[in-house]
């Protein structure tokens, strides 16, 4: 029951963010993104599933920057806006060493972010 409660709320965030399309997202996700992350498993930069609450430098074993680390920052979606537009800025000192230039294409990806749920403990 928690899934499906969580997964609703994700869905509704997900169609409400900025014009983003989530199936759009996905395919930019895989494009732009899935060169270093992954949905479900970390790779060079940490997994994404879970991410919209969920504490900047926190999944369990990945090795963040301190700079990310220590942020105390909390994702949602204005805060993935502003992450995906230039890291560098938001967070000084991360490893990051990419942003994306094109809105569309940020609404996109974080409206597909925001569906994903974590099935992780």
């Amino acid at each position: 029951m928690r899934h499906a409660l969580v997964l609703a709320a994700a869905l509704a965030a997900a169609q409400a963010w900025a014009g983003g399309d989530a199936q759009r997202g996905q395919q930019a996700y895989e494009a732009q993104c899935g060169g270093c992350h992954s949905v479900e498993f970390d790779r060079i930069g940490p997994r994404h599933a879970g991410i919209m609450g969920r504490r900047a430098g926190s999944v369990p074993g990945f090795a963040y920057s301190p700079a990310l680390r220590n942020s105390g920052l909390v994702w949602d979606a204005a805060l993935l806006e502003r992450w995906l537009a230039n890291p560098e800025a938001l967070v000084p000192g991360q490893r990051m060493g990419y942003q994306l230039e094109d809105a569309q294409l940020r609404a996109d990806i974080i409206a597909y972010l925001a569906t994903l749920v974590s099935r992780r403990p």
